[in-house]
């Protein structure tokens, strides 16, 4: 698997917003945000070949030269570009941002993305909210699974999961056999301020739901940390960022984020 090829741009590039709009453009798998000893800068994981580098270095004014690091690494990027081989499971509490943050990994990746929730709804012609208040919880979890399973035997994607999906035995077997499991960690204040406002959470419907939301984040943490891998987040990083920090948690497993 290729090494992560730390390039760094002058702070000059946060005055010229198109630049960095246009590094996206190019094979890049990640576009990390970064102050190195009290510098802003940019770090790039680079997935193509010495082309891209040579126009990323030298679009800030370097002349095309390319450092030594890179030119030593070069050789473990040539051949190939990185491949998801395996669906990618978004696991954690509501408003840990499973979906926003999984929607932007997929479009860093190039893959699919597909929400478990929105297939039940589609199969069901209901809501959440309505299959809950209809059929009850059980029902539901049933339904769960039943999609689960199936998009976890589709084409790798990046495939987000209700809040109670991973707390079944069942549906952590099945995202253990086929795919990996990617838990976004946040602590309970900063998923309180996301979810407050929201009317579509069927389980916080109650008296108190701050106290609801709290016995259930104490209630589910133990399970979410059987995760393959959990990504920190946190209330001054922005989506693409959590997405940027997922990607390259992937890419240190060569059996999930490899070349072809």
């Amino acid at each position: 698997m290729p090494a992560p090829l730390p390039l760094r741009l002058p702070c000059a590039a946060f005055r010229r917003p198109e630049l960095a709009a246009r590094l996206r453009l190019w094979p890049v798998i990640a576009l990390f945000p970064r102050e190195c000893h009290g510098i802003r800068c940019f770090y790039i994981w680079l997935s193509g070949g010495v082309h891209a580098i040579q126009r990323a270095w030298g679009s800030v004014g370097c002349g095309g030269f390319l450092p030594d690091g890179l030119r030593r690494n070069f050789g473990r990027t040539r051949q190939g570009v990185l491949r998801l081989k395996k669906t990618v499971v978004m696991v954690g509490m509501m408003g840990a941002g499973k979906t926003a943050v999984g929607t932007a990994v997929a479009r860093q990746l190039g893959v699919p993305f597909l929400d478990s929730d929105e297939e039940i709804v589609k199969a069901a012609h209901r809501s959440i909210a309505e299959i809950f208040a209809r059929d009850g919880e059980p029902f539901f979890r049933a339904r769960e699974t039943e999609v689960l399973g199936r998009l976890l035997r589709g084409e790798p994607c990046i495939l987000s999961t209700g809040g109670g999906a991973f707390l079944s035995p069942v549906n952590r077997d099945l995202i253990r056999e086929a795919g990996v499991s990617v838990w976004l960690r946040a602590d309970l204040d900063l998923l309180w301020q996301r979810v407050r406002h929201k009317t579509t959470r069927p389980l916080l419907r109650t008296e108190n739901p701050r106290e609801t939301l709290r016995q259930l984040y104490e209630a589910r943490v133990p399970l979410y940390a059987m995760a393959d891998i959990a990504v920190d987040s946190a209330a001054d990083l922005s989506v693409e960022d959590m997405a940027s920090k997922v990607v390259a948690a992937l890419a240190e497993r060569a059996e999930v984020l490899g070349k072809d």
